[in-house]
């Protein structure tokens, strides 16, 4: 089997993750990296033993499929450049900055025959997978996701830098139109909000209730789904999860067997198969570019509700 040449393109705090799993994925040769900061590339490329490109045009010529991990407003270009080339793509999310270039996109790739992947990743994490395994009618979600500040990403809110995981991952499994939603967020260290909360209720009935802060002293990725004859408990980050179950009167607890492992790596081997094959991905660009479509909705309608400030006394009239 022949290699297929894989490069990275942006290899800051999540590139240069993506370029350490590519280095010693089997059936891959990792031929090229391209970042703005051509030192940093370096850096990467001497420790991988690949080649730090000075164009993404060089970049292009070297790769067969590329990942891109840039910030989120050169998303657009970057991809469009790409598969304009003929070149398989896996975008970090969220896919673009807005739905009318993320479905172009889509399109785009659609039209070439090539892969348009989304980084979405707790869509490979072997606990989505138990989930998926015992799931019927999903009737109330609940998801929690908490981190410290990130210093990273901050162009951006928190529904588009964290809660968009849990919309993208919400609207997988309910596979219904949404019907209404109700979000509330506050800025407290940068522009955009960086803690928010969405009500969605979709039109089979399902409600589904999320939480994201990037200003929380802990960090939390946890998922609830009630249905009708169960309650499972799935915690992202620690690979684990219960079950409860009506037993004789009783509510019993179960442990959820899962396959633990690390969900980028899974992620980027089915990027990598996936183009090889000609594979449609588990995130299509269309996929993502619904979740981001929602994530949109949600973040206006907290700028919208955004509390107006107090006026003094004196200017009250």
């Amino acid at each position: 089997m022949e290699n297929i040449r894989v490069g990275v393109v942006g290899t800051g705090s999540i590139g240069k993750n993506h370029a350490r799993i590519m280095a010693g994925l089997p059936g891959v040769a990792f031929t090229a990296i391209y970042d703005a900061d051509e030192a940093t590339a370096r850096t990467i490329a001497e420790l991988y033993q690949t080649r730090a490109t000075s164009s993404l045009e060089e970049f292009a010529s070297l790769v067969d499929a590329a990942t891109i991990a840039t910030p989120t407003p050169t998303h657009f270009p970057i991809a469009q450049y790409l598969l304009g080339q003929g070149k398989h793509c896996l975008v970090e999310k969220p896919i673009t900055e807005n739905t009318c270039d993320a479905k172009a996109l889509a399109e785009l790739a659609q039209r070439s025959g090539l892969v348009l992947q989304v980084g979405h990743i707790e869509r490979f994490n072997p606990v989505l997978s138990a989930l998926e395994a015992r799931l019927n009618r999903p009737q109330f979600i609940e998801a929690h996701r908490l981190s410290p500040y990130p210093g990273r990403s901050i162009e951006i809110g928190v529904v588009l830098d964290l809660m968009i995981h849990d919309l993208e991952i919400v609207l997988h499994l309910v596979r219904s139109p949404v019907k209404y939603v109700d979000a509330v967020g506050i800025p407290v260290l940068s522009k955009g909000e960086d803690i928010a909360n969405a009500r969605i209720r979709f039109e089979n009935g399902c409600v589904a209730n999320l939480t994201a802060s990037r200003i929380s002293p802990e960090k939390m990725r946890k998922i609830r789904v009630f249905q009708n004859n169960a309650y499972l408990s799935l915690d992202y980050q620690n690979q684990t999860g219960e079950i409860y179950r009506l037993a004789g009167g009783q509510i019993a607890r179960e442990q959820v067997e899962i396959d633990k492992g690390e969900p980028l790596l899974r992620e980027l081997a089915a990027f990598v198969e996936c183009s090889r094959a000609g594979a449609a991905p588990k995130v299509s660009g269309h996929q993502a570019a619904a979740a981001l479509e929602l994530a949109i909705a949600i973040t206006h309608q907290i700028e919208a509700n955004a509390p107006s400030p107090t006026l003094p006394p004196e200017a009250r009239g």
